[in-house]
């Protein structure tokens, strides 16, 4: 997939899954260290921020926007994956208190890869929104060209609140 980042174009690995495709396989890491792999997303509505890099300003906006959302939606999991590591992202919570939303490192790039979103450029994923059902199929995505805009928060939670009640 095409991307740009400040205007420069860049290239993902391949072109991300469509709307009512299973989750591709994928293993990313927790906090905690323990691992997360698709199928732990199963049995409830996922919304998964993909963020290139935790310490930028968009991809912290992003994060914190989704974090505050997550308050108002009992039983979904709300996610924001980005190729930093544990102990960076643990940082930026840290600093930013950031409670509701889970932080998972796909340092080494296992998610990226699956869903095509991997910049190896950069090594970071492309900017996106993802919706998963409880039975693993994607219903809503926003893949977002330009690296340096936010996401469509409202239409993503729209999403949810539609048809995730």
């Amino acid at each position: 997939m095409k991307i740009t980042r400040h205007g420069a174009p860049q290239q993902t690995n391949g072109e991300p899954p469509m709307i009512g495709h299973d989750l591709p396989a994928f293993t990313v890491k927790a906090a905690d260290g323990h691992t997360v792999s698709n199928h732990d997303l199963a049995g409830h509505y996922s919304l998964i921020s993909v963020v290139p890099d935790i310490d930028t300003r968009v991809c912290s906006v992003s994060t914190k926007n989704f974090n505050q959302a997550a308050d108002g939606f009992a039983d979904i999991n709300f996610f924001t994956i980005s190729t930093n590591t544990i102990a960076q992202q643990q940082n930026w919570c840290a600093a930013e208190g950031v409670k509701q939303m889970q932080l998972l490192s796909d340092e080494a790039g296992s998610f990226g890869q699956a869903m095509g979103l991997y910049v190896a450029d950069n090594n970071t994923n492309a900017r996106s929104v993802w919706i998963a059902n409880p039975e693993g199929k994607i219903v809503y995505r926003e893949l977002i060209e330009e690296q340096t805009e936010e996401p469509d928060y409202d239409s993503a939670l729209a999403y949810l609140e539609t048809h995730a009640k």
